[in-house]
């Protein structure tokens, strides 16, 4: 099959590169011509379109003559200066790839949407038939979640052939998401102290995530169907300890309360408003409020229905970090 692939350049999207080179699959990537990763891609030998999801014109020709699209482009942070940048690529973004597919008439889109964009359910944990959470914790979720929605309908009234899945939290080598920062942050003793230690996350290896979104693509008869992908829940605490472990780095033995750790995220992320610099230690009001409410879904639909075999989230750590260390010998 000739497979459309958006955001394939980062980390999630570069597991999957990787899977899918051999499989007989002809891969076409949407790639700006300012990623540093542009010339990358074009050495694996892939079929590279130049473009943004936020130009639907590049978008069409991209796609025309693709099979399969597989949407994976998304502002995923918890800060911006500009904070128009999560609607036009999250939500705009996505509605400029999935009318493509409906133009090309593609037969099958997977959508990859984020466990965030459930919000805090009643249900714990919470699977992929949950409501939605009263409240979404950040823009992110918010915008990933009307993406969400604006695909469905596309789905429920316009016939678009697709399918959604929600990663967990991902972990992994080569992430400089997030989490990875998080993990960065523990091994390299820029954590002043430990937050929320209690609050469970639901994790998951990329390598698990990119081998999903290509079952999800591969399996027959699955069109309106979700996948949450993601297996071990533990709390950030014990996170917290398997890094340590791993690499020998010391925790803080300071335990900062829940209602400091969101006023001063508050506070900081305010000034930042003004200033448009980042919140220092990366204090983000969206990512603290986040990481207080926690992660708790189950992912055994995926496990069932895909066959996955879910990596138990220690050698997610140890590949992590055993690929920052090559990294900084290299750069060193």
């Amino acid at each position: 099959m000739k497979i459309f692939i958006t955001g394939a350049t980062g980390f999630i999207g570069t597991e999957l590169l990787h899977q899918l080179k051999g499989t007989g699959h002809e891969l076409f990537c949407l790639v700006r011509k300012s990623s540093p990763n542009f010339d990358k891609v074009k050495a694996m030998g892939i079929n590279v379109a130049e473009g943004d999801v936020r130009d639907k014109a590049s978008v069409l020709r991209g796609m025309e003559g693709c099979d399969w699209v597989v949407n994976l482009a998304a502002l995923y942070s918890f800060w911006q200066a500009d904070n128009g940048l999560y609607r036009e690529i999250n939500v705009e973004g996505t509605r400029n790839v999935m009318e493509c597919a409906l133009e090309t008439k593609t037969s099958k889109v997977v959508h990859v949407s984020t466990v965030v964009a459930f919000g805090k359910p009643e249900d714990a944990p919470f699977n992929e038939k949950s409501q939605v959470g009263p409240r979404l914790f950040s823009r992110y979720a918010k915008t990933k979640f009307e993406a969400g929605q604006l695909a469905r309908d596309m789905y429920e009234n316009r016939g678009l052939p697709l399918v959604v899945v929600y990663p967990g939290v991902v972990l992994g080598p080569g992430n400089q998401k997030t989490s990875g920062l998080y993990v960065s942050d523990v091994v390299n003793g820029r954590l002043p102290a430990q937050v929320f230690t209690n609050v469970p996350f639901t994790w998951v290896h990329v390598k698990d995530v990119a081998e999903g979104i290509i079952r999800a693509l591969e399996k027959d008869g699955n069109i309106g169907e979700k996948y949450i992908i993601a297996n071990e829940v533990i709390t950030l605490g014990e996170l917290n300890k398997m890094i340590s472990a791993i690499s020998g780095a010391e925790l803080p033995k300071i335990q900062m309360p829940t209602w400091l750790a969101l006023a001063s995220a508050s506070l900081l992320t305010g000034i930042s408003r003004l200033t448009k610099k980042e919140p220092p230690l990366r204090m983000y009001i969206d990512q603290v409020r986040t990481m207080s409410k926690g992660i708790h879904a189950d992912g055994s639909k995926a496990e069932k229905e895909l066959g996955i075999s879910y990596t138990p989230i220690r050698i997610a750590l140890e590949e992590e970090l055993s690929g920052r260390k090559v990294q900084l010998a290299e750069v060193e």
